[in-house]
């Protein structure tokens, strides 16, 4: 009887696999997580509670690993990487990007299992992958079977804690997506990881969507590099306008980003940054961005995402009912 290829695969693949778990001193806390925590509280040797998780890959052999943002967000929790029941060690959060939902961290180990990464734009509609991950937290190494059946995909992913972000560019497979698969691997038919698995709709069967790997290996480039990843800065919340929003809200705009306080007694401009220093206020929809419109499909994060450092970008602004111009000079994020 011919053996399997995805046991070939899994041999390779899951020692590279690992969980993470998110611990937390108990006075630092938020009162809602304590609460629900307090009936079922998991402590560790240090008396910190065990308070999330989610899936990861090394991919390196001393110790970079790739997984998603919202997986390690807290960052005043210490993370743990576990490769198995005797190997644990204490993970650096070195980045952690929810414009792409991708973090990298860094535990302290030589001639550590690691999976290979492949081209990701190399990847085709219809092609066999794998999904790896710790699903539901608890069955480590589950394994499924699947196609790429969609590319370039944009989605709203939301947490558990309803905190939304918007991916673009992500492949779609019919591979289970669980909870506590994300920041697993998506392996091609080589054992090779083309993406990190980020989420799944909920409320249909068999769709799931991955992060494309060169996102994250240009991530890790610049780590490599500069220490940090690198990224624009403007200093600005707003909302997208659509036609209904626009509607809705008596806009005289049905495209661009309207700046927008997201809290009562929160400004939406950042003071000291770009945004402020050219003279952008609360209420102003930024059209285009260098003669670039925002749109839905074309958003500011994509437009900012790829300038560049100390770059002066002209910005084309609705106030009041009039335009006017704005030249702002994009700093580094801090």
């Amino acid at each position: 009887m011919n053996q399997s290829p995805v046991k070939k695969i899994a041999k390779k693949v899951c020692p590279a696999v690992i969980t993470i778990v998110a611990s937390k001193d108990i006075p630092k806390l938020d009162a809602s997580v304590f609460l629900s925590l307090k009936s079922n509280l998991d402590l560790n040797h240090k008396g910190q509670a065990k308070i999330g998780g989610g899936s990861g890959f090394i991919v390196s052999k001393n110790g970079y690993v790739f997984t998603c943002a919202h997986v390690v967000k807290d960052l005043e929790a210490d993370y743990t990487v576990i490769i198995d029941p005797k190997h644990k060690y204490k993970a650096k959060v070195l980045s952690c990007d929810f414009l792409t939902d991708i973090a990298i961290l860094k535990i302290k180990g030589s001639n550590l299992p690691y999976l290979p990464l492949a081209d990701s734009d190399k990847v085709e509609l219809g092609q066999y992958v794998i999904s790896v991950g710790n699903s539901l937290g608890e069955y480590e190494d589950t394994m499924s079977l699947g196609i790429i059946s969609g590319l370039s995909r944009s989605i709203k992913a939301y947490d558990n804690e309803n905190f939304h972000t918007d991916l673009k560019g992500l492949f779609q497979t019919d591979a289970a997506i669980n909870n506590g698969n994300s920041g697993g691997p998506l392996i091609n038919i080589k054992g090779e990881a083309i993406g990190i698995n980020t989420a799944m709709i909920e409320k249909a069967q068999n769709i799931g969507f991955a992060i494309p790997i060169n996102c994250a290996i240009k991530d890790l480039k610049e780590i490599k590099k500069h220490g940090k990843i690198k990224r624009p800065y403007l200093g600005v919340k707003y909302i997208l306008i659509d036609k209904n929003i626009a509607k809705e809200n008596n806009l005289k705009a049905d495209d661009g980003a309207l700046i927008v306080r997201e809290k009562y007694g929160e400004s939406p401009i950042v003071k000291g940054s770009p945004a402020d220093k050219a003279g952008l206020k609360e209420y102003d929809i930024i059209l285009s961005f260098n003669n670039k419109l925002i749109t839905k499909e074309n958003p500011l994060t994509e437009l900012l995402s790829k300038s560049k450092i100390n770059t002066k970008i002209d910005l084309k602004i609705l106030r009041k009912g009039s335009i006017i111009k704005k030249t702002v000079i994009l700093e580094e994020k801090k």
